[in-house]
């Protein structure tokens, strides 16, 4: 049985985290977290990770940039693994976690979905042969009104995909209104459109003479997010200290 601690439980992909837990067979969530603490569960809420007594095996954090470094403290201090979810982390923050991982196991990506982590994959060979080629590379990602920021962090993992095979000689252009000239070759477009309840798109395009290819990905509800991160728990409980990111889970699924 893998014992998990939902760091966040009361928001809102903690609880969809709690109702796949509770449907999958050899995990179980022990204890919550969370400062909001107005939910009824099915096990015991803390206001702060400090408070937690209750062993486990592996944390799931969905909560918020201010509570991770206490987070980080609180599983290096128990030799706890960690998915570490939140966004928006500051460079000292994130500093931190790579200090944090000298010690124990904790596992960051850009985007916990299975399928968008499989796409990043994909573009590396498909770049490989178009780049090359003269294929023109741009990306466009769809999300919904109340999301503030552009692009979005899975639109940069894909580009930054595509860049490491090109030695990172490509320029990510963001918008053309002031520039009256042909398009250069080196470069990505990366286009948001923000509307709706759009939960996440993203179109990698690879355009060539007479041909085009593009790569897909759709999230038709956060779910896919909050898979993702169950089976990465189950996958990092019982790690040794590293920094790992979903291209381990799903090696390790090959």
């Amino acid at each position: 049985m893998t014992r998990i601690i939902m760091h966040g439980c009361n928001g809102r992909m903690g609880q969809v985290i709690t109702g796949i837990v509770a449907n999958t067979e050899g995990m179980q969530i022990v204890a919550g977290v969370d400062m909001f603490n107005e939910r009824r569960n099915s096990y015991p809420v803390f206001t702060s990770i400090a408070e937690c007594d209750i062993p486990a095996d592996v944390v799931i954090d969905f909560s918020n940039a201010a509570a991770v470094n206490g987070l980080l403290d609180y599983c290096v201090e128990r030799n706890l693994p960690v998915v570490l979810c939140t966004t928006g982390l500051s460079e000292d923050q994130l500093a931190a976690m790579r200090a944090a991982s000298e010690k124990v196991a904790i596992l960051k990506s850009a985007n916990m979905s299975l399928g968008v982590n499989i796409l990043l994959k994909l573009l590396k060979d498909a770049t490989n042969v178009l780049a090359p080629a003269g294929f023109d590379i741009e990306i466009v990602e769809k999300h919904h009104n109340q999301k503030v920021d552009a692009p979005s962090g899975t639109a940069l993992a894909l580009a930054d995909a595509i860049n490491e095979e090109l030695d990172h000689s490509y320029e990510y252009v963001y918008d053309r209104t002031g520039r009256r000239e042909k398009r250069p070759k080196n470069e990505i477009g990366i286009a948001s459109v923000r509307g709706g309840s759009i939960v996440g798109d993203h179109d990698v395009i690879f355009a060539g003479q007479d041909e085009v290819i593009t790569f897909s990905h759709r999230a038709y509800s956060r779910a896919v997010f909050a898979k993702g991160a169950v089976t990465a728990a189950g996958f990092l409980a019982g790690k040794g200290p590293g920094l790992y990111d979903m291209s381990d889970v799903i090696g390790s699924a090959l």
